[in-house]
């Protein structure tokens, strides 16, 4: 049994890794990076690539001047050599994510961009289904405002902001909820609606559709690489995580 390390023992013996990562739940992190390592291998950077590596982890980490860069290495440890590892590797990992499924970005957008679509929307939440209607019939009919009945009686965290929620994609609201608003044309006011133990009232401010821009479609290569990690964790983590343990990794 590993003992407790103590705060002012600081050295690990290499037999204690092991033991430490498996106590700390860090064993799958470990997996994770082997799994990563090992599909960039293949890929190689130009000089011009490394480069730009660099310019891209100095901008990320904001760093200006090499005394920046030293303080940053030394709080984590790390040596010139270890450095130039971590900025090509994740140069190499973002080439990896455009090789294999920049060809498939479009056709996922369109399958995600439902859920993708923002809107701005009121909302009033109250328990009784006759107080949702009264309310309901004051909002067609222009007796009040929208914004001013939501912060009298909506039971909800909108009631501070008049009722106005967004922009927030589609997968944010309850399913039911949002798929009446994305149904809705803006300034339209949705009747009273049952969802779970509230009765709401809603209406379309604004829709925001969703757009294949640059900063889209590097979030959908992660959402792609990290469905692809977690399977490949799925099918393998078990197994590289006994050969860590018994020491044949």
């Amino acid at each position: 049994m590993v003992e407790p390390l103590q705060d002012s023992e600081l050295a690990i013996a290499p037999d204690q890794i092991i033991p430490l990562l498996q106590r700390y739940g860090l064993l799958p992190q470990l997996v994770r990076e082997f799994l990563i390592d090992r599909a960039i291998a293949p890929i190689t950077l130009t000089e011009e690539e490394s480069l730009k590596g660099y310019e891209q982890f100095y901008q990320r980490q904001q760093l200006k001047t090499e005394e920046d860069l030293q303080n940053w290495m030394a709080a984590r440890g790390l040596t010139r050599d270890q450095l130039e590892y971590l900025i090509t590797r994740d140069f190499k990992l973002e080439q990896f994510k455009h090789q294999t499924w920049e060809k498939q970005l479009e056709s996922y957008f369109l399958q995600r961009k439902t859920l993708l679509d923002r809107v701005i929307y009121s909302l009033i939440r109250v328990k009784s289904f006759d107080l949702a209607q009264e309310l309901y019939f004051r909002i067609q009919e222009g007796e009040q405002a929208f914004s001013d009945l939501a912060r009298e009686y909506s039971q909800g965290a909108e009631a501070q902001t008049g009722g106005l929620i967004g922009p927030v994609e589609l997968s944010v609201p309850h399913p039911a909820l949002a798929k009446l608003l994305a149904n809705s044309q803006p300034g339209q006011l949705l009747p009273p609606t049952r969802l779970m133990d509230w009765v709401v009232l809603a209406r379309l401010e604004s829709f925001l559709p969703a757009t294949l821009d640059d900063a889209m479609r590097q979030r959908l290569l992660n959402e792609l690489f990290e469905t692809w990690l977690q399977q490949q964790m799925q099918q393998e983590g078990g197994r590289l995580m006994q050969q860590v343990v018994m020491g044949t990794l």
